[in-house]
């Protein structure tokens, strides 16, 4: 494979693997509490953090981590204490976070043209340094979303029951916004700002389609993003067009096809139950 040849392209799929494997680990526990499109939210405010990036002529990756960060405890704080409705937090994040990153790189003396990369990805503005930024961020996605697994579960199935176990609910809503806050940026590069969500929430809709525990939708969900990441980017090489937009594509192909499988999939396993409840009545009957 002549692509593995150059080291750009290498980076890129280093990169796209760890997007595909962090993306649906956290878009797991969106879903799963109806907070889907706080990625897009997230990603608009990043846009401030990679402006900064590029004036201050420091690490947009980690600039943008910042910013996304304080976005989300800020957004997560205004939830929690009901002054406002997470739709309106929400629609300031989407709108003041783009505002103000195109605001800071006018006034800063950039172009534009700077974001454009950030807000769609591209397999060429993968570096070295953003390669080791981006593996440190997915750790720490992977060591939160895998290694308190159980606690998240239980905040994002029920709040009140959570609280009642003992379970730090507020504590643990806030490390989910900041993991989801932390996985927007590790897919910057790749999947782009404005389309990170998608890979958040896609994939786990996927795999909804065919299981239904959520080890195993997770599981599956981090299996689909990961091939999708890694072809999307891979056929960028060869196609001229920008890779987040390519891996959506694909994502949404795949969320098609195993739509349609799971149809006569469904109608099985409701004529298996059917067949196990008759056998059980008869086996009553017989008692």
């Amino acid at each position: 494979m002549d692509l593995l040849d150059h080291a750009f392209m290498q980076r890129a799929l280093i990169a796209a693997a760890l997007v595909g494997i962090t993306a649906p680990a956290i878009g797991t526990y969106l879903v799963q509490r109806r907070q889907a499109v706080m990625g897009d939210g997230l990603g608009h405010v990043a846009m401030t953090g990679v402006a900064l990036g590029f004036v201050l002529n420091s690490s947009p990756v980690w600039m943008a981590t910042l910013i996304a960060v304080i976005g989300a405890v800020g957004m997560e704080l205004i939830r929690s204490r009901g002054k406002t409705s997470g739709d309106v937090a929400l629609a300031m994040l989407f709108y003041g976070g783009l505002a103000g990153g195109v605001m800071i790189i006018n006034v800063g003396g950039g172009s534009t043209t700077n974001l454009l990369s950030a807000m769609f990805g591209s397999i060429t503005t993968v570096a070295s340094e953003d390669v080791t930024a981006m593996a440190i961020l997915a750790a720490f996605v992977l060591a939160v979303t895998i290694g308190l697994r159980r606690q998240l579960f239980a905040v994002c199935q029920d709040e009140e029951f959570a609280k009642v176990t003992g379970l730090p609910v507020r504590a643990l809503n806030l490390l989910i916004a900041v993991t989801a806050a932390v996985t927007v940026t590790v897919a910057m590069r790749i999947v782009g700002l404005l389309l990170v969500s998608a890979m958040m929430v896609i994939p786990v809709a996927a795999a909804q389609r065919l299981t239904r525990g959520f080890a195993a939708t997770l599981g599956l969900a981090i299996a689909i993003s990961l091939a999708v990441s890694l072809t999307g980017t891979a056929t960028t090489y060869y196609v001229n067009a920008p890779s987040g937009a390519m891996i959506v594509l694909l994502a949404i192909a795949v969320f098609m096809a195993l739509t349609a499988l799971s149809a006569p999939l469904a109608r099985r396993r409701a004529r298996a139950a059917v067949a196990a409840e008759e056998v059980c009545t008869r086996d009553d009957v017989k008692v």
